[in-house]
């Protein structure tokens, strides 16, 4: 009998565990072909942060290396991305002119790390903290130059500026509220965060509101509301994500802040499946 064809676009922690439950219950069911943006395979996103602080190495975050992959029977699409989603014809379109047919899809887009829309936000040297290929550039920044600033006081941004605290720089940390990781601590606790922190040789900027990356070609520093500037040659956006969700959109597919999926993870497309951060459940995106 020939084999369902499933197609996985993202190749992150959520789509692969996924592809793992299904391979353990109903192994010779399907056709697997998983497609993926970045030029690695699944690895532990979570763990970036270890890279940063040089406690741990990329190749010791890989969770699927690309033999498993192989072993499983399954075609692998690496450093390419899905550009069309076509539900009418139960085709993918991907950036590099492949087409691939599919019977069941399962979209698992994650997220993108949200960059404010101000002047300067393009300019070399100003990146996200979301992949490897943003940790190699952060880190590469940090052999080169010295002065860092964070935007974004919770917890990624912590761990981000801890990182090049590790790497020699001098970081400040740019937060809009006034007490650290608000949503998670109140004001005590995260005055206590900042305290011990400090002790760590991090610096802070509290209820600072970025107008402008400064720089012409890269990026020289930062200009606020209340008419101060901070001096930096590497700037971290780390201000949150939101989900992926422009395939689905284009396919036409019901989206809210998410993709929107029932208590069964299917989206408004009986054929096309959506699992973790890229998905809305009764109106919740969970993010992690």
């Amino acid at each position: 009998m020939e084999k369902e064809k499933l197609v996985l676009i993202g190749n992150g922690m959520a789509g692969v565990r996924t592809i793992e439950e299904i391979l353990e219950r109903e192994p010779e069911r399907y056709q697997i072909t998983i497609i993926g943006e970045e030029k690695y395979p699944n690895y532990n996103r979570i763990m970036l942060s270890n890279i940063l602080q040089k406690k741990t190495t990329v190749e010791e975050i890989i969770t699927n290396p690309f033999d498993w992959y192989q072993e499983m029977g399954i075609e692998l699409f690496v450093d390419n991305r899905a550009t069309h989603l076509n539900p009418k014809k139960k085709e993918i379109e991907l950036l590099h002119g492949e087409k691939i047919s599919y019977d069941i899809c399962i979209l698992a887009t994650g997220s993108r790390a949200f960059i404010l829309p101000i002047s300067g936000a393009d300019l070399d040297g100003v990146v996200a903290f979301r992949t490897i290929e943003d940790t190699e550039k952060i880190m590469a920044a940090a052999s080169t130059y010295r002065k860092a600033a964070v935007i974004g006081g919770g917890l990624l941004g912590l761990e981000a500026a801890k990182g090049l605290v590790d790497q020699g720089m001098d970081v400040t940390v740019v937060h809009l509220e006034n007490w650290l990781m608000e949503t998670q601590l109140n004001e005590k606790a995260g005055k206590l965060l900042k305290e011990d922190l400090e002790k760590q040789g991090l610096k802070f900027k509290m209820g600072a509101k970025t107008e402008k990356i400064l720089g012409e070609k890269r990026v020289t520093g930062l200009s606020f509301a209340d008419g101060s500037e901070l001096e930096a040659d590497l700037v971290v956006m780390s201000i949150g994500i939101r989900p992926e969700t422009s395939l689905a959109k284009e396919a036409e597919l019901e989206v809210g802040r998410g993709i929107c999926v029932n208590d069964y993870l299917a989206t408004s497309d009986s054929s096309i499946f959506a699992i973790g951060e890229c998905v809305e459940h009764r109106g919740v995106c969970y993010g992690l």
